[in-house]
């Protein structure tokens, strides 16, 4: 067929906010190992052009408005000629891993946050 699958932005997008994370300071794996996970309420994705096979793929990840339980990540995706392929969303919320229960935005989240966010 020659194009990306629609479903294979699912893994591209939540690379793209792991390494996001990583590159602000905050290790998913040592959050969890902390006791704080971040579950998927929602994904949402609009497909502008067909990205194909062998397309060198750039994800652009922002946060838009500061967490607090829940946390909107955003996306856009282009390939090597700059090209818009889709935009999307994720809508994760942060939850205790012991006893899979909301919990506020984890204090050491916030101050990394609070450094990096530019509405």
């Amino acid at each position: 067929m020659g194009f990306v699958h629609h479903s294979a932005y699912v893994l591209y997008f939540e690379e793209a906010r792991t390494e996001a994370m990583r590159s602000m300071g905050l290790n998913y794996k040592e959050m969890e190992d902390a006791g704080v996970i971040m579950p998927v309420r929602a994904f949402n994705i609009q497909f502008k052009k067909a990205g194909r096979y062998d397309d060198l793929l750039k994800i652009i990840v922002k946060v838009n408005e500061k967490p607090a339980v829940r946390c909107h990540f955003e996306y856009h995706t282009y390939n090597q000629d700059g090209e818009h392929l889709n935009s999307g969303y994720t809508e994760l919320f942060f939850v205790k891993k012991d006893n899979l229960r909301p919990t506020p935005l984890p204090a050491f989240f916030a101050a990394v946050i609070d450094k990096h966010f530019q509405p």
